[in-house]
């Protein structure tokens, strides 16, 4: 009799548990999505592409007044820097912007954000990054990040044949072309035909770090001068500032 009494307590328990976890969860979304406005225009995005030219922004390689860097690739500018929209929460924010591009996988075009040193590591098949010295905190060294540069699949790289893996530091202008934007998630489920574009700061070493850590990358409004951070909630299509 106490063991089936036992045995009932640790069911109750662990249901009791699983239900408390999946609330505490559920209420985690839910005030994640509260803190954004990213979703409804995504989901337009999607669903309807007839609003598509309402949500572009199309800068056409040229930079906003004042501003050091270009915009990277024209599109929708979805996902904001610290966004917390799904699949991202108020735990774990968007560490940059994702831009969706209107067109086939693969042409649609990036460009560097600014001039500097273009690295792309041995294993990286849809990625490249960039180093610079930081326009707006001189003698600082900052990297700009461009990945989902390959097919779904991953059976085809995006990245223009210029950089191959292995190229280390090798010199690039503001506005050379990088590649084309595509769907490549590295096996972390489906996305849509985009760019993910971040800013990432150096280790003492003077070295890229880990750019999918909000921690390590810096708010790319004032370099772009398009508010681009979430905290603005901005109403797309976003425009240059002022």
């Amino acid at each position: 009799m106490k063991v089936r009494k036992s045995w009932r307590w640790l069911v109750g328990a662990g249901i009791t548990a699983i239900v408390v976890g999946l609330g505490a969860w559920a209420g985690l979304r839910l005030y994640s999505i509260s803190q954004s406005n990213s979703l409804d225009p995504i989901r337009r995005w999607f669903n309807d592409p007839a609003s598509r030219p309402t949500l572009t922004t199309v800068m056409n390689g040229q930079a906003c007044p004042g501003a050091p860097f270009i915009l990277p690739s024209d599109g929708f500018i979805g996902l904001l820097w610290n966004d917390s929209a799904g699949p991202y929460t108020v735990l774990n924010t968007h560490s940059g912007i994702d831009i969706f591009g209107d067109g086939a996988p693969g042409t649609v075009p990036i460009y560097a954000a600014y001039e500097g040193y273009l690295t792309r590591l041995n294993d990286w098949l849809s990625s490249v990054i960039i180093r610079h010295e930081d326009p707006l905190q001189p003698g600082r060294t900052i990297w700009t990040y461009y990945t989902h540069m390959a097919s779904r699949d991953g059976s085809q790289s995006y990245v223009v044949p210029q950089y191959p893996p292995g190229t280390s530091e090798q010199p690039v202008e503001q506005g050379a072309l990088l590649g084309y934007q595509g769907e490549y998630s590295g096996g972390r489920g489906l996305v849509g035909l985009h760019l993910h574009f971040s800013i990432v700061l150096s280790d003492a070493n003077g070295t890229f770090t880990n750019q999918d850590r909000i921690v390590n990358t810096l708010d790319p409004s004032p370099y772009l001068g398009m508010a681009v951070n979430i905290a603005d909630l901005p109403v797309r299509p976003i425009r240059c500032s002022g």
